[in-house]
């Protein structure tokens, strides 16, 4: 038998196993079809399934399951002989629009339940935050990591190319530089930055509690009026417990004492949570607990139906999902769990519109999911805090790995092994520590001048500061695309990229200089939509071939061909 026939016998087998269980169930309904499509006609069937805009019947025939093309149907059963055969299942046109919680699109202004996560250093950059509100999706500056300048420039540019389309920044927890965090997030309020995506948190800060609450009000129907909205990416039922919670009171305190929030705010703030929305972060690239999706999302569900019993608020808690959605089977089941949205990072530093260099893209293109590693993060380094970073082609996980260990056993810089040290300087560094330590001094004078002074009286931070160094040039170099120092390329990714690799082979979508953000998520939708569908079928009792469902990255000419968004 070849290899066709075995295609055709194994489609006939699920046609009849699907004929056999749907014939145990009462019909929907009756319908006089024009012509049918057999089950054994695979390409016929993923035509009709494949174009969103069509309403798919599936009916009992002697010969199994199949769509009927055309036609009329009643509910009432055949009379007279007239005929009828049995309505086995039922697909509506289905809406790309519809995935997600309506109530979260409706309140951002979005087209679509789709986000591009905050990544640092500007790789979630302004290309992307304006690709996404254009195709009516959000997305979010890579802010941490930036000057203030860089940040202002941002946000110079966006506000002038979007206006009102929805976009956000990234405000990132940074324990080791409260004033920078604290610095960033006065320059929102004075820059009017409206929506921020609060990122590794551990605690709640003032810096945060501050953006949320500035300029909160009573309307006059009785109503709280937040301007600022946080959605906070979390991975801990403990960090999300607090986001979902109103502002501690001791923070609350802090900013009344400090002049920036009168009493009555501080009061209203009391019945409002820090974000309405979160995004379970599960294994990610960058900052990451290596959660697993499938116990994560629900754990936060749970967590947000918790919370809103007990604060009892007006406004509805949602959760979203973010790590490792890469295809659309991983779209399909977070939305299938109940996640209001879902949120993509890894794949979009793979795309053209990134802040990230040629030469990383196409890193990213070749990575698989077990090219990945654990390495210390460069902004809590002190802490053992650790980031996931792409491990093929690059030594960075191992480099950083061995500069945590150096940090732990040593006192300072000069107590380190003689031999250590050379090896730091000819390898990592490529100049003296000293000469290190003096350019590291220069950049936190302007920054952040009280490392500076911790620095000089603690021997021991200043080792930390100068292998930081190593840590923050290392995603800069990556994304500069400087050539000799690839093998210390830090490029933040998680096992989502090699799923999305697998996914695009041999698609359009596989060459990494044809990857853009509003492709891929476009790609991504539909190929969930159609999963969807899938599932409603099967539900029915109605087990078509898979190869009927198409799932492939789709040509951005051919998908307003088979979808259609009239919400």
């Amino acid at each position: 038998m070849s290899a066709g026939q075995s295609d055709v016998a194994s489609a006939g087998q699920i046609a009849r196993t699907g004929f056999q269980e749907s014939s145990r169930l009462s019909p929907l309904g009756w319908w006089l079809p024009e012509r049918t499509i057999s089950a054994n006609d695979t390409a016929s069937l993923r035509s009709l399934i494949g174009d969103l805009r069509q309403p798919v019947i599936a009916i009992r025939t002697a010969s199994g399951i199949e769509a009927a093309i055309g036609g009329t149907g009643s509910y009432a059963a055949p009379t007279n002989g007239s005929g009828g055969t049995p309505i086995v299942a039922v697909l509506p046109a289905f809406l790309l629009s519809r995935l997600g919680d309506p109530g979260f699109r409706t309140d951002y202004g979005l087209r679509y339940a789709y986000l591009a996560g905050a990544m640092a250093n500007g790789i979630a950059s302004e290309s992307i935050v304006e690709a996404m509100a254009k195709a009516g999706m959000l997305g979010f500056f890579g802010a941490a990591g930036l000057s203030l300048e860089r940040v202002s420039a941002a946000i110079d540019r966006l506000q002038g190319s979007l206006r009102d389309l929805p976009h956000g920044f990234n405000l990132i927890h940074s324990p080791n530089e409260s004033d920078h965090e604290a610095a960033v997030a006065d320059l929102y309020i004075r820059r009017g930055v409206k929506l921020v995506e609060a990122s590794a948190y551990l605690q709640l800060t003032p810096a945060i509690v501050r953006y949320r609450l500035h300029g909160i009000l009573k309307l006059p129907d009785g109503r709280i009026h937040t301007p600022n909205r946080v959605i906070a990416k979390v991975s801990r039922i403990e960090v999300a417990t607090r986001f979902f919670s109103p502002a501690p009171e001791s923070i609350l305190r802090e900013l009344v004492e400090l002049g920036q929030l009168t009493a009555e705010q501080a009061e209203l703030a009391k019945h409002v949570p820090i974000a309405q929305d979160i995004t379970a972060e599960a294994d990610s690239g960058g900052h990451t607990d290596n959660r697993p999706a499938i116990t994560l999302l629900p754990t936060l569900l749970a967590c947000r139906d918790r919370m809103q019993v007990e604060h009892r608020y007006d406004i509805p808690l949602r959760v979203g999902l973010g790590g490792g959605i890469a295809t659309p089977a991983g779209v399909a089941a977070a939305f299938a769990m109940g996640a209001a949205f879902v949120l993509t990072g890894s794949i979009n530093q793979a795309c053209v519109e990134s802040g990230s260099s040629d030469l990383v893209r196409g890193m990213l293109a070749e990575a698989e999911q077990a090219d990945v590693a654990m390495a210390p993060a460069a902004d809590m380094f002190e802490m053992g805090v650790k980031v996931q970073v792409l491990k093929r082609g690059t030594m960075f996980a191992m480099r950083a790995g061995k500069l945590y260990e150096l940090y732990r056993s040593s006192p300072s810089l000069e107590e380190l092994p003689a031999a250590e040290r050379s090896a730091l300087e000819k390898n990592y560094f490529r100049a003296s520590l000293d000469e290190i330590w003096r350019d590291t001094k220069s950049y936190f004078l302007k920054r952040d001048p009280k490392q500076v002074e911790r620095a000089e009286a603690e021997p021991k931070h200043r080792m930390a500061l100068v292998f930081r160094w190593y840590l923050g040039q290392s995603s800069r170099w990556a994304n500069a695309g400087v050539a000799d120092r690839k093998v210390d390329f830090q490029v933040w990714c998680g096992p989502a990229m090699g799923a999305f690799n697998e996914w695009t082979r041999g698609s359009f979508l596989q060459e990494a200089s044809r990857r853009r953000v509003a492709d891929v998520a476009m790609s991504l939708l539909y190929g969930a939509a159609v999963l969807s569908r899938q599932a409603q079928l099967k539900a029915q009792g109605v087990d078509w071939p898979r190869e009927a469902f198409p799932t492939e990255p789709i040509e951005p000419a051919s998908i307003a061909q088979v979808t259609r968004d009239d919400e």
